[in-house]
């Protein structure tokens, strides 16, 4: 009869290995949750040596933040094929799924977890914030972005992480609804940017030039248009 031998992990695999275990953890729970007892039983190791390759639990969560903030920025990578609407609504369809994959451990990324205060876990954050912002800006073709459009910009990405953050509160509106609500959310805040500034309404225009009449953008058109005839006239004097 044979027994199995254990394969002895080099050090870079063992941390890679705890990584995972830990952001697999962090995804179903929240990491003030999951202690250090069972990452290691989840990766078949005993408590010490965790703490071998890890000098605590903040460094192993915020290993396992650096790789879940890398993956959730990459969901924001979209080939500039198509019109901008249909870009930004499969953008979306992937943010989503890294929210609903990673509920617990996205709500702890975004609200600080048992990082709150961690410099390292801020400066992330803030990548990923500011990888989606030139993600966006790169789809409009738009190199110096005016004051106004990186409000815009800025105001649509911090829209979209607080709207999955209220989503995973009970999931309560389909997340296809949400998502195309997002990309809505996106053309309307434009559109109220440009009806105050020159050089958004030229951008506007640009970005609506290619967008189908059965696009993201050409179905709020026509919502709004549906809507407008049961709009109260304003009232004078």
């Amino acid at each position: 009869m044979t027994t199995g031998v254990r394969r002895r992990m080099g050090v870079d695999e063992r941390r890679q290995q705890l990584i995972g275990v830990a952001l697999e953890l962090f995804s179903h729970r929240s990491p003030d949750d999951v202690s250090i007892d069972e990452i290691a039983a989840a990766a078949g190791i005993s408590r010490p040596l965790v703490y071998h390759y890890f000098p605590g639990k903040q460094s192993l969560y915020e290993a396992a933040l650096r790789r879940a903030a890398d993956e959730l920025a990459g969901r924001f990578l979209e080939p500039h094929e198509g019109p901008l609407g249909a870009r930004l609504l499969r953008v979306m369809g992937r943010f989503f799924d890294f929210v609903d994959d990673h509920g617990p451990g996205f709500s702890a990324l975004m609200r600080g977890g048992p990082a709150v205060g961690s410099s390292t876990a801020n400066a992330m954050i803030d990548a990923v914030r500011n990888a989606a912002y030139l993600q966006i800006l790169s789809h409009l073709d738009v190199q110096q972005p005016p004051a106004r459009l990186e409000l815009v910009v800025k105001s649509w990405v911090s829209l979209a992480e607080s709207t999955a953050l209220i989503w995973l509160d009970g999931r309560r509106i389909p997340r296809a609804e949400l998502e195309l609500q997002l990309v809505h959310d996106f053309a309307a805040l434009a559109a109220v940017s440009a009806a105050h500034d020159e050089e958004m309404a030229t951008i506007m225009l640009r970005m609506l030039a290619d967008e189908p009449a059965d696009g993201p953008f050409g179905e709020l058109l026509d919502r709004l248009t549906a809507l407008l005839p049961l709009v109260p006239a304003p009232r004078v004097g």
